[in-house]
């Protein structure tokens, strides 16, 4: 049997998995799928379609697959999809996404989502990100592999930040933050690479040093961008880190911080 406590009130189509633990007076509705070894805190609100896979902790007061905060939304059967060893803690909401995107919300595995964070409809969220206290998403954003907001960050509709980016406290992006970058401000601009968080993820010296250098070609040698992504692309066309760099910044539709 699933370790539901008798307050719970799980929806008679909802599946949950055997070893499922749900708190007191936590709220699961239909179309929740919840895997094996996940944990369900108290006064929690799951609403489906929501997929949540295995491992995770969503704690007490979160409200997790409820519909999008959007005129647009008529009460389509848009999804929530979370995948495995996530913690979302107290008061975190994320919403289901809408028809007029891909019709989904998506959070990857091992991220850590901090109390009152907001992830609103259509965000994709990658793998192994941090989201401080209050980090709030509007619709539509994506947020790459190893990223790092800091507490009340805000990200504008439809920006992406890349992999291993770091913003600091109170950052405002409105348009995309590019890889390895750090950012801070409202608006947000550039402050040089996340280095000590490179360090934290086994860049060597010699990657480091790279992706430094193209720092510096796009932000300080006042080429114009393309002009700038050009050279990168160019020069650095066997460094992998320095072509994710150059890939995001050529393919951004909101173009990047500056």
């Amino acid at each position: 049997m699933s370790k539901i406590h008798p307050t719970a009130i799980v929806d008679s189509k909802a599946e949950i998995a055997d070893d499922v633990e749900i708190s007191p007076y936590a709220v699961i509705g239909a179309g929740v799928k919840i895997d094996s070894g996940t944990w369900i805190g108290p006064h929690a609100v799951i609403q489906g379609p929501t997929t949540i896979g295995r491992e995770n902790r969503i704690y007490q007061f979160a409200s997790v697959g409820e519909a999008p905060q959007d005129k647009k939304y008529k009460g389509e059967p848009t999804k929530l999809i979370i995948g495995d060893r996530n913690l979302m803690r107290e008061s975190v909401t994320i919403n289901r996404g809408t028809v007029q995107d891909i019709g989904k919300t998506v959070i990857g595995d091992d991220n850590w989502i901090m109390a009152y964070v907001h992830i609103a409809h259509d965000c994709v969220v990658g793998n192994n990100t941090v989201f401080a206290n209050n980090a709030t998403l509007a619709g539509h954003v994506t947020i790459k592999d190893h990223a790092i907001l800091g507490g009340f960050t805000l990200v504008h509709q439809f920006c992406q930040v890349g992999e291993y980016a770091f913003t600091g406290m109170g950052a405002a992006l409105g348009k995309d933050l590019p890889p390895f970058v750090m950012a801070t401000g409202a608006p947000a601009i550039p402050r040089g690479i996340n280095n000590e968080g490179l360090k934290r993820h086994q860049f060597d010296q010699q990657q480091r040093a790279a992706i430094k250098k193209a720092y510096r070609i796009l932000y300080r040698h006042d080429l114009p961008f393309q002009d700038a992504i050009a050279v990168l692309e160019k020069d650095y066309a066997d460094d992998n880190n320095v072509q994710l760099l150059a890939r995001f910044c050529k393919e951004s539709k909101r173009g990047v911080i500056r």
